[in-house]
C-alpha cells in the first residue's frame, strides 16, 4: 500500500501559521509552497487559488476550534463560569501560541477579516464565524440573566463583549505584552457591570 499524501494538511497548516504571523496580503502561494515543504505544482492539484486555500484554512481552524468551544460554553455549566473559563483558555491559548510564533498572536480571524472586503468568500467566511463565536457568548449571557443576574440587551452585550476581547488580544499583539490580557476575565465581567467576586 502507497504512502498516504499530507501535502493537502501542510499546505492548510502553513497558510494558517503565515497568515496569523505575516498577513494576507504578504502571503504568496511560493511561500506557502515554502513553508509546507509542497511543491508549486501539487498546491494546484488541491486548490486553484490562494483564496480557496485560506478558506480551507479557515474551515480547518473553525473545525479544530469548534469542539473546545462546545465544552467550555456546555450548558450543564453555570453561565457565568461558562465565560470565565472560556477567557482563562483564551489567556493560556495565547501563552501557548506565542512559545511557536515568537509572541502573542491575536486572533487568526480578525487578522484575516480586517485585509479582505466582506463581499469575498472569504469575508463572508470570517463574518459567519465570529458570528457563532457571538452566539456561545449571548446564550451563556441569557443564562445568566435567567438565573437572575442583571443583563440588559443580550444581543448587543454579546457583540460588544466579544469586540472588547478582540480588541484586548490585538493590542496584546501590537505591544508583546501578555499582561495585557493576563485578567481579560475579570475586566470582562467589570465590563459588563457584574460583580465578578459574587459571580465565582
Amino acid at each position: 500500500m502507497g504512502r498516504v499524501s499530507t501535502a493537502r494538511e501542510r499546505l492548510v497548516e502553513a497558510t494558517i501559521e503565515l497568515i496569523w504571523t505575516e498577513s494576507y496580503g504578504a502571503v504568496s502561494v511560493d511561500a506557502i509552497c515554502e513553508r509546507s515543504g509542497v511543491k508549486k505544482g501539487s498546491f494546484y492539484h488541491f486548490f486553484k487559488s490562494k483564496d480557496e486555500l485560506v478558506i480551507a484554512a479557515l474551515d480547518a481552524h473553525w473545525e479544530g476550534r469548534r469542539p473546545t468551544l462546545d465544552t467550555l460554553f456546555a450548558r450543564t455549566r453555570p453561565p457565568l463560569d461558562r465565560l470565565r473559563t472560556y477567557f482563562e483558555s483564551v489567556y493560556q491559548r495565547q501563552l501557548e501560541l506565542a512559545k511557536k510564533f515568537g509572541r502573542p498572536p491575536g486572533c487568526f480571524y480578525c487578522k484575516l477579516g480586517i485585509e479582505v472586503s466582506n463581499e469575498t468568500e472569504i469575508g463572508k467566511k470570517v463574518q459567519s464565524i465570529m458570528a457563532t463565536y457571538v452566539s456561545y457568548y449571548e446564550t451563556a449571557l441569557a443564562d445568566a440573566a435567567a438565573a437572575g443576574w442583571p443583563i440588559a440587551d443580550i444581543p448587543g452585550k454579546a457583540r460588544a463583549l466579544f469586540a472588547y476581547m478582540e480588541g484586548v488580544l490585538t493590542q496584546a499583539r501590537i505591544h508583546d505584552d501578555f499582561e495585557i490580557m493576563k485578567n481579560l476575565g475579570k475586566s470582562a465581567f467589570r465590563f459588563l457591570g457584574l460583580d465578578d467576586e459574587r459571580a465565582a
